[in-house]
């Protein structure tokens, strides 16, 4: 498959991937929707929001929603009145809307890209996403939509966005674990991605994922890239911010094995031991190196900016 190479190519490499992906994204990247998952996405958004989260939003608009993580974590904490949440995937809308009918919680959902949004100028108090601007071919067009959808004085903030120089770093442990993969895959009895192939088994959405998965991500910034589109767009107050250093090392490392191997032979134990050793390697970073480490070298970035009031 060849790299797309227009916008709407790559909006729709877009849809296709997270169509494909909808049905196991929750499980292949471990959310949660209980208190753990509360907690993970109050501490992002506090990086970046301090206070003012505290003081809540009466009506937001998620981007790229994808299943839902932000937006219905936000709801059940309380910091947003009411949710309505876009995605320019069908099926990711759909997993969305099961996940809010689990929870019993009332969402709005919305199909749409993030450069032409179907809502009326100044209709919400916060926009915001998670790992989404660097799927989106026109930044600069989002951004002025940001900034149209809310009211005055409104905020914007985005999280898990990759950076540049964090990207390169993360290659180190991929590359690292795609040499131990064969040992790896020994110790955990695991067969190799591609073994239960030629619709035997079911792993044909994996392997379409994995196909697509390359060609998703269009960008990786620097922490003035994304402050520089924020303002461009006319916000101001922008804040830029990085988080995950040891645990992106972490994560990506296991992340790498288990693309190497089919799904359902990764054992439960190893998802566990990656997930709570990620939450140790998180905690770390946030003590001791965010805020006291140029942001440009952690994996993720963080922004908020405000409209003027």
């Amino acid at each position: 498959m060849e790299a797309p190479s227009t916008a709407e190519d790559i909006r729709v490499v877009n849809e296709k991937y997270h169509d494909v992906a909808a049905d196991s994204y929750d499980a292949k990247w471990g959310i949660d929707f209980g208190e753990p998952g509360q907690q993970q996405v109050l501490t992002k958004l506090r990086k970046v929001l301090g206070k003012r989260l505290d003081e809540g939003f009466e009506r937001s608009l998620e981007i790229g929603s994808g299943t839902g993580y932000f937006s219905l974590n936000m709801l059940q904490a309380g910091v947003i009145g009411a949710a309505t949440c876009t995605d320019i995937s069908p099926g990711m809308v759909a997993t969305l809307r099961g996940n809010a009918e689990r929870l019993r919680l009332d969402v709005e959902t919305v199909v749409t890209g993030a450069e032409e949004l179907p809502f009326e100028d100044a209709s919400f108090d916060l926009v915001l996403g998670h790992a989404v601007l660097h799927h989106l071919p026109d930044l600069a067009q989002a951004f002025a939509e940001f900034e149209r959808v809310l009211r005055p004085g409104g905020t914007v903030v985005f999280a898990g966005e990759p950076s540049r120089y964090g990207d390169r770093i993360a290659q180190l442990p991929k590359r690292g674990a795609g040499a131990v993969a064969p040992v790896w895959r020994w110790a955990m009895r695991a067969r190799a991605a591609g073994a239960l192939g030629n619709g035997h088994g079911g792993s044909q959405g994996h392997h379409e994922d994995h196909r697509l998965e390359q060609f998703v991500d269009i960008h990786a910034f620097s922490p003035g890239d994304l402050a520089d589109v924020a303002r461009g767009a006319g916000f101001e107050q922008v804040n830029v911010r990085g988080e995950e250093l040891t645990a992106n090392w972490f994560g990506w490392t296991n992340r790498a094995l288990e693309a190497t191997a089919e799904p359902q032979d990764v054992p439960w134990g190893w998802r566990q031991y990656a997930y709570r050793g990620y939450l140790v390697f998180q905690k770390l970073d946030e003590t001791l190196l965010e805020g006291r480490l140029p942001a440009a070298i952690f994996y993720n970035l963080l922004i908020s900016a405000r409209k003027p009031a």
